[in-house]
């Protein structure tokens, strides 16, 4: 099975490089930075105190601070509201209506909405100038349920080197409340690991290895020895002796959060490992895997050869957890009695993984020869000092890759409106840069910055000088390099977008609904990810005993499940929007959200669009927000407002617009033509599922969308 996915994937890889050329034989000069690429989930910039945020309890992160400091703070950055398609933006330089990669991936998901083997990714367009690229930790680019390439994506979609998760739903699995297992009588340890006796758990037993070794563990300070036989990779046996054989009932195969989780290896020539539970590497807190990972490849580089490391941390995603024992975080040792399903919990989690991004991120620039600790043991990261650099110069880039999840959110920004949303706290990022290419260190630029421009700035760093030219069609890309050379820089952006909607399924599918709180969403792209966020399940498979009377299949919409409620006599949720835009420049900013609105019982589901206008800033320490009642009045608007609403209204369509329609080009040349043929003839002949030649969406390639290739046959799209 894995040659023949092998033998897939070469022809895959040769199809897509096929567009875009090989002057990647052009000697990389020594003067190209490498680049360090570090991406941290679900932060906004609410989390962040080195922008002049956190709220009453913010995280300490002082190494990224001393990033900030030897470097840039870009104050003003825009991500789009979900994880999958921020990462095939900054990845591949274009805005999700040209990709349709709308939103966070799921294992319903079709090939149609992941990134496309024959975009111009990064890796791709960083190969031109001589660069290695490397992707460590989470992926969800691509899910290998629905993608040809199957578990080789990375590699496929242009990385030497991948060491990292490919997870079924792309992010971390349901924390197993077994503890490998051990639970019983009833009980449910919602950590993952069985606590202290103070918290009905135990003070002393066995620590099982997969290996088949075993010892005895028992509490000596505050922290219980179920976390610390956890924390090895073990399985913890409360209040027993360690036996041979062992126990029948320890589970060693059960996924667990950020803590089981088989990694998944493609290497530069094409072959996969998948490591199996068992393995010891697939059993410890994945940002120490992932940066263990990094520190290897990295310092296994020759030193003639630039090269682009990317580091895509999970945390602070759901599901929550402790990360390691570690005595730098203050709290984290008392963490241990938490109930990790707990709302209030919850927020104290999200600020130890955040904590534990920024001590491996310190951990990462030290090992690798970037920083040097000090003699207290703290960070010291000079780029501008050559005699504190081992290597290279190197191009720190650190990122948020979407807006906080909402019961992580830190005053004064807005819970109700945070990932997932168009609204400031969904989209609002830290961004931070430092390298030798920084003049003028500890700067802020204010400018506005989109997380698409960082496909720019890679370009830029490598040496490409009109990034656009090197890439095939369109990108949305802005330059990002003046900002870093020039403190005086004005404005290179005019407005800013995101973009967040419903990726393509079979047969018009959708994502079940889910209840948090007092909305409904149809963001959780599987029941188990819906109950990791604390959600109740109203698609298939429901079981709550909130959902009692409702049909066994469950409701495709949540409209479906207000009229539901509403005829039993109960309020209905708030309903989180399908598909939303923002836009915005300087000082104003246009929303526009739709849904399928409950109106009454007579009308159940009607399609809704609203176009909200405000105006924002990003004052220190609390900025104006697009918080609800803030709208500005559309009928009312002063003469400077809405001269401001008409212009963004007018960029908004011609933007949407922009991407022109081009039914039959699978291979995104802009052209329908005999290599569509070509290329839809390999899909169907070596796959025959889900591929970007599935044109009637129906989850499989075959001679029905070979028929939609010939009856556009000859249709050119491009507009030079």
């Amino acid at each position: 099975m894995m040659k023949i996915a092998m033998v897939i994937v070469a022809g895959l890889l040769a199809l897509a490089l096929s567009g875009w050329g090989a002057d990647n034989a052009n000697a990389a000069p020594s003067s190209r930075p490498n680049i360090l690429f570090v991406i941290m989930d679900d932060v906004g910039i609410d989390q962040m105190q080195v922008f002049g945020y956190g709220g009453e309890t913010p995280p300490s992160t002082p190494n990224i601070a001393q990033i900030a400091g030897a470097g840039l703070r870009f104050s003003n950055t825009w991500s789009m509201p979900a994880c999958t398609t921020s990462r095939a933006v900054f990845f591949d330089g274009r805005f999700p209506f040209r990709t349709n990669v709308l939103g966070a991936l799921g294992p319903a998901d079709l090939a149609n909405s992941m990134v496309s083997p024959y975009e111009m990714t990064t890796p791709k367009l960083l190969a031109k100038r001589g660069y290695d690229s490397a992707l460590f930790g989470k992926f969800h680019l691509a899910l290998q349920g629905h993608d040809p390439a199957g578990y080789a994506m990375p590699y496929n979609l242009g990385w030497n080197y991948f060491a990292g998760w490919l997870d079924e739903t792309g992010d971390p699995s349901s924390i197993d409340k077994t503890a490998g297992g051990v639970a019983a009588d009833g009980k449910s340890y919602s950590c993952g690991f069985v606590p202290g006796a103070s918290a009905s758990g135990a003070d002393s037993g066995a620590c099982y290895m997969a290996d088949g070794s075993c010892h005895k563990l028992a509490s000596s300070g505050p922290v219980p020895p179920g976390r610390t036989c956890r924390d090895q990779g073990g399985i913890f046996d409360p209040e027993k002796i360690c036996q041979t054989p062992r126990p029948g009932y320890l589970n060693f195969e059960t996924l667990s959060g950020h803590y089981v989780s088989p990694l998944v290896y493609n290497y530069p020539d094409g072959s996969v490992e998948q490591t199996p539970p068992t393995d010891l590497r697939a059993r410890r807190f994945r940002a120490a895997v992932a940066v263990d990972e990094a520190i290897q490849w990295i310092n296994n580089r020759p030193d003639w050869r630039p090269w682009m490391a990317t580091v895509s941390f999970a945390s602070a995603h759901t599901p929550l957890m402790q990360p390691p024992v570690n005595e730098a975080q203050s709290g984290n040792v008392a963490s241990s009695h938490l109930d990790c399903g707990n709302g209030e919990a919850q927020r104290v989690l999200s600020n130890l993984m955040i904590e534990s991004i920024d001590t491996e991120l310190g951990r990462l620039l030290v090992q690798t020869g970037l920083a040097q600790r000090g003699k207290d043991g703290r960070m010291i990261y000079r780029p501008q000092r050559p005699d504190l650099m081992v290597t290279r110069g190197t191009m720190v880039i650190v990122l948020g890759d979407n807006g906080s999840l909402g019961q992580t959110v830190k005053q004064p920004f807005d819970p109700s409106r945070a990932k997932g949303t168009a609204y400031q706290t969904g989209v609002w990022v830290p961004l931070v840069i430092a390298g030798p290419l920084v003049n003028n260190p500890n700067r802020v630029v204010s400018q506005m910055v989109n997380i698409a421009d960082l496909y720019a700035l890679f370009g830029e760093i490598a040496g490409i000088e009109d990034v656009q030219r090197a890439v095939p069609r369109p990108i949305d890309a802005a330059p990002m390099l003046p900002y870093l050379q020039n403190p005086g820089q004005h404005s290179l952006r005019q407005w800013n977008f995101t973009q967040v909607g419903v990726n393509l399924q079979a047969n018009a599918a959708i994502n079940g609904p889910c209840t948090i709180s007092n909305s409904c969403t149809q963001i959780p792209v599987t029941k188990s990810v819906c109950e990791d966020n604390n959600g109740t399940w109203w698609g298939t498979g429901l079981d709550s005993p909130v959902t009692d009377g409702a049909p066994p299949d469950g409701f495709k919409y949540c409209c479906e499940v207000n009229a539901f409620l509403v005829a039993k006599g109960d309020a209905p949720y708030d309903i989180t929007p399908l598909t939303a835009v923002g836009i915005r420049n300087d000082h104003y900013k246009i929303v526009q959200n739709s849904l399928k609105a409950y109106v009454s019982q007579a009308q159940p589901c009607v399609d809704t669009t609203t176009t909200e206008f405000y105006a924002i800033n990003e004052a220190v320490p609390k900025p104006k927000l697009d918080e609800a009642g803030t709208e500005l009045s559309l009928d009312n608007l002063t003469f400077e407002q809405q001269h401001n609403y008409n212009a963004l209204s007018a960029q908004l369509a011609t933007l949407l617009a922009s991407q022109p329609a081009c039914p039959g080009d699978g291979n995104i040349d802009l052209v329908v033509d005999q290599k569509d043929l070509d290329d839809w003839r390999f899909y169907s002949e070596s796959y025959g599922l889900s591929s970007v030649y599935d044109f009637n969406l129906d989850g499989l390639t075959n001679a029905e969308d070979e028929l939609f290739i010939k009856k556009h046959l000859g249709l050119n799209c491009r507009t030079d």
